[in-house]
């Protein structure tokens, strides 16, 4: 009984022995199998003499056969009309331990070739011993007509996938996975594009593991946005987390900021437009995890999340891209820019006022036909977008940073999840890189104590030297109308907690040197002046929260008195801030000025009253979310 194998010819030499209509045949298969191929025959056939003029490349001797002739061959076919040739030929390649195939008695070699049909990359042989090659033939023809390139098109389709499956899945489940795709429809198969095969490998994951068939393993849902980029970063998370034996599937889910093309992204007035939705998938429990890029989250996350792991940060420089200019001074007076943030707007018209720099919405592939398509002269996009997708423009160069700060977060990504989800340690393991987590937290905590939203016009970046953190910050005004103000900071830091001292350190000196009045403002509570008791170091979230609805909010601390400037609302968010606020009472007094009062729940109302100032409004609850909707309650009132 004789075993079918498929040799790989490609680049190893064949020798063929014999020029007839049979050794033009296997020739002709050599050949497209993409063997090196050495003729070696007496007298030429007419079939082989046409093979010969079609393939030049063939190295092709006239003569009888010389054992020399089998120098370097992988493979040796005896196919002369001479059996004791045949069978000399054979002897003499085995003593070099070459494989052989005899025509005239296939018994004697080491194989025989079936009847091959071949559909684009699929292989068919119909081996009948070679005892009725007729019949063969007529195999071959029949399967021919069944499998078409249908075929073809799906076993591809399946080779995609299985490299996907082998990126996002732990060993134990790939085959599970795989053997369910490859019993999907012919037609639903062949159809197939790269996205369409991805979305089935999760939709396959999901429930050809439901039963739990793949030993010693987990799943879990990770929440994503739909385009190119976020699915590649979402992947990238995935990719890491089945190292450790947990498998995911993606929930591709479309935002506010996807499904608004046409919108300026500063207009849109929303904070956190590419998150929300992916964080209400976490709540309500349909996913396990979120990945985002950390430049698009806001400086604070709402109450019960946490940032599990922070990537290896990729490159974080901005990236001038440009089909006709080679650089962005190169760009002619006038030429059209674009870019969708507010940041890159100020600080690139600071460098060339002379230019017109317009809104360009869009995924990044999107952005660039836009600009092949002369819609721009430039663009300017994240370096980490176009090195993760491999996409470039045809003049492609970076800023220097000191040239063009990046956004807090560039570059790195962001994994969210609930406060308590028993994934995170899996998460931060597979993925968290400290040095950049330290330099994210402290970028993040710039923003926040500036009350920024993530499409400000403020470049925050953090990087270590040596052992020291340094921080640069640059706070610029929406149109360039007024001077950015700059500054930095560095520390030692080891720790998440001096990374985040460092972060406010910056913002304080930053709003010292009037970045402040720089900082759009937008919101019910535009224009509203708030003073908030401070009685504990860390940053507060309430802060964050009157300041995203626009309003300008001053810290105070025991001790520390208000300014000059009128003051429209005093929050008392605890009994402790009521202590800290009550010497407050008496400078209002001999101002002849009196703030509205606010305070968090029943017991601040208490204390605030026994320091002499009645509230005039009182959130039901102590939660941040009730106290900011009595705020704007009563600020917002006629």
């Amino acid at each position: 009984m004789s075993l079918p194998l498929s040799l790989r010819l490609a680049g190893r030499l064949v020798v063929v022995l014999g020029a007839g209509a049979v050794a033009a045949r296997k020739a002709r298969t050599f050949v497209e199998a993409g063997a090196g191929l050495f003729v070696v025959a007496p007298t030429i056939g007419e079939a082989m003499e046409r093979f010969l003029a079609a393939q030049p490349e063939v190295r092709c001797e006239r003569r009888a056969f010389r054992e020399e002739d089998l120098e370097g061959a992988f493979l040796c076919v005896a196919a002369t009309d001479n059996p004791a040739v045949n069978e000399a030929a054979v002897r003499a390649a085995r003593e070099r331990g070459i494989l052989t195939i005899d025509a005239t008695e296939p018994a004697r070699g080491d194989a025989t070739m079936p009847a091959v049909l071949r559909v684009g990359e699929l292989t068919f042989s119909i081996d009948s011993g070679a005892s009725t090659p007729a019949f063969s033939k007529r195999i071959a023809r029949e399967i021919a007509l069944h499998f078409d390139a249908r075929y073809d098109a799906a076993a591809r389709t399946l080779a995609i996938a299985r490299s996907y499956v082998r990126e996002t899945l732990s060993p134990a489940q790939r085959a599970i996975v795989m053997r369910a795709l490859s019993e999907l429809p012919l037609d639903e198969l062949a159809a197939m594009d790269r996205n369409r095969i991805e979305d089935a490998v999760e939709a396959t994951a999901a429930t050809a593991l439901a039963d739990g068939s793949a030993p010693e393993t987990g799943s879990a849902v990770c929440a994503t946005r739909s385009s190119a980029l976020a699915l590649w970063q979402s992947r990238h998370v995935a990719a890491r987390l089945a190292r450790s034996g947990l498998a995911t599937t993606m929930l591709a889910l479309t935002t506010v900021g996807d499904r608004d093309r046409s919108s300026a992204l500063a207009a849109m007035g929303v904070q956190a437009i590419f998150v929300k939705e992916l964080e209400r998938a976490l709540v309500e429990g349909r996913a396990d995890y979120a990945v985002h890029s950390a430049k698009d989250l806001p400086s604070a996350l709402p109450a019960g999340m946490q940032l599990a792991a922070i990537s290896e940060r990729e490159d974080p420089r901005d990236v001038y891209c440009s089909e006709r200019f080679p650089t962005f001074e190169e760009l002619p007076t006038g030429a059209r820019v674009g870019t969708s943030s507010p940041r890159r707007r100020a600080q690139l018209h600071a460098l060339r006022s002379d230019l017109d720099y317009v809104e360009i919405r869009g995924n990044i592939d999107t952005r660039l036909r836009k600009l092949r398509e002369g819609e721009y002269d430039a663009i300017v996009l994240a370096a980490a977008g176009l090195r993760r997708l491999n996409l470039r423009a045809t003049h492609t160069l970076p800023f220097p940073i000191e040239r063009l700060l990046p956004a807090a977060g560039q570059g790195a990504l962001a994994v969210e999840t609930l406060l308590d989800a028993p994934l995170a340690g899996a998460l931060r393991a597979a993925l968290n890189d400290d040095a950049t987590e330290r330099a994210v937290v402290a970028e993040r905590a710039t923003l926040r104590e500036l009350g920024a939203g993530c499409t400000a016009p403020v470049g925050i970046h953090g990087a270590y030297e040596g052992e020291e953190l340094v921080l640069r910050g640059l706070v610029s005004s929406l149109e360039g109308s007024a001077p950015a103000v700059a500054a930095e900071r560095r520390a030692r830091c080891s720790d998440l907690r001096g990374a985040d001292e460092l972060g406010c350190a910056l913002a304080r000196e930053l709003l010292a040197r009037g970045a402040a009045r720089l900082l759009p403002r937008s919101g019910p509570l535009t224009g509203r002046h708030i003073v908030l008791p401070r009685t504990l170091e860390r940053a507060s979230r309430i802060a964050v929260h009157l300041r995203s609805l626009g309003a300008t909010v001053s810290e105070l601390r025991a001790g520390e008195e208000p300014g000059e400037a009128p003051v429209d609302l005093l929050a008392i968010p605890s009994s402790g801030a009521a202590a800290v606020a009550a010497p407050w009472l008496a400078l209002w007094n001999e101002r002849g000025v009196r703030p509205l009062v606010v305070a968090m729940g029943p017991e601040s109302a208490s204390a605030i009253e026994r320091a002499g100032l009645p509230p005039d409004g009182v959130a039901p609850i102590p939660e941040i979310d009730a106290f900011t909707a009595c705020i704007v309650r009563l600020l917002a009132s006629p």
